[in-house]
C-alpha cells in the first residue's frame, strides 16, 4: 500500500463529500470567510451549513464574487 505522506500534493485536494469529518459543523473560519463573502455577493449567510457544505458554498460564492 502506497502512504500518502510520502505525495503530500497528491492528496491535497479532496471532494468534499468524501471528507470524512465533513457532516460536521463549519469551522469559525469557514463561518467568517463565508459570511464576508455572502455580504459582498448580497445573498443570505446559512449558519447550520456543514463543514463540507460551507467548502462548496465559499467556492461559489468565491466565483461570483470574483475572488
Amino acid at each position: 500500500m502506497d502512504n500518502p505522506k510520502s505525495h503530500p500534493t497528491g492528496n491535497a485536494e479532496k471532494n468534499p463529500e468524501d471528507w470524512v469529518t465533513g457532516d460536521e459543523p463549519m469551522t469559525g473560519a469557514q463561518a467568517s470567510y463565508l459570511k464576508t463573502l455572502s455580504e459582498e455577493a448580497k445573498t443570505d449567510f446559512d449558519e447550520t451549513l456543514t463543514k463540507a457544505q460551507a467548502s462548496e458554498r465559499i467556492d461559489e460564492l468565491k466565483k461570483e464574487t470574483g475572488r
